[in-house]
């Protein structure tokens, strides 16, 4: 079967910092020979949870919309990219909303099926790329480790994230192309990381 990646784009700007170095390691991914298929949150119709716990008869969300291929896409890939920018330390609103409608996938797992949290049954591999406005030291504290508790969920590991500090107006990014170069070949060696895990023939090692 062909090697997939699904690229989440969590950004509202379209054409966003983080959407721009998310395109670069699509681009990457797609040179080392990998299908990618890409979502931009802001165009889906996706609820907040509305915590009615439905999922607890039987593991899916009861709310009815976009979140629910989505989530089957997310289940099916063989590795995951996802970009956003920093809001008040933590994600976009639309990649936390995709985050907490996934509180049905936790319920299905730990609760109806007894898995014990941190065990990854198939860990497959995450890309995180985020940039934010500040030169804080703690800029990214929140946001990775909300990310590292979505990925497990997911039965992902992240793999590898791209933080970059002071970049906020939309195109300043534009202006730093080593930032560019870095999410091309991350997703270039994440295409090859999940290649070489699934068999293939790749000679490719994650970065560093």
């Amino acid at each position: 079967m062909e090697t997939r990646i699904l690229a989440i784009y969590g950004s509202p700007r379209r054409n966003g910092n983080t959407a721009t170095l998310l395109r670069q390691a699509v681009t990457g991914a797609r040179d080392a020979g990998v299908l990618v298929e890409e979502v931009v949150l802001r165009d889906l119709k996706i609820s907040p949870c509305l915590e009615i716990y439905g999922c607890k008869k039987g593991g899916r969300c009861a709310l009815q919309d976009d979140f629910q291929p989505l989530k089957d896409r997310l289940l099916s890939v063989d590795g995951i990219m996802i970009s956003s920018p920093v809001f008040f330390y933590a994600v976009s609103a639309h990649l936390k909303i995709l985050m907490d409608r996934c509180q049905s996938l936790w319920v299905k797992k730990h609760w109806i099926e007894g898995s014990r949290a941190g065990v990854s049954r198939t860990p497959r591999k995450a890309l995180f790329i985020c940039a934010g406005a500040t030169r804080g030291r703690r800029l990214f504290e929140g946001v990775l480790l909300s990310m590292r508790y979505f990925l497990e969920v997911l039965d992902a590991t992240l793999w590898k994230s791209l933080l970059y500090r002071g970049i906020d107006l939309e195109g300043e990014v534009l202006d730093h192309p080593e930032h560019l170069q870095e999410a091309y070949e991350a997703g270039r060696c994440l295409a090859n990381a999940i290649t070489s895990d699934s068999g293939g023939d790749s000679g490719s090692h994650p970065a560093g």
